[in-house]
């Protein structure tokens, strides 16, 4: 696909149609990437996106368990 650089204020830039943002899940930023004589942009998306859904699978399925127990024999609230 084929852009033409476009003045905006003192910068120029490009426009990208809606239905590019729509598929790469584009909304208000990007993360604009320069490598090898090449800009790459990429949509930001949350850290924890996709997590709250996540834990419901993981207890639904009884996959929720502790791997460490959270007191251990030896520990004393004195320690604390």
């Amino acid at each position: 696909m084929e852009l033409s650089i476009i003045k905006i204020g003192n910068s120029k830039g490009i426009r990208l149609s809606k239905s590019i943002l729509k598929q790469l899940g584009i909304k208000d930023r990007v993360e604009l990437i320069v490598k090898n004589d090449q800009l790459i942009i990429k949509p930001i998306s949350k850290v924890r996106d996709g997590w709250e859904d996540q834990f419901k699978q993981m207890a639904e399925l009884n996959d929720d368990q502790l791997l460490v127990p959270d007191v251990f024999d030896d520990e004393t609230i004195e320690k604390w």
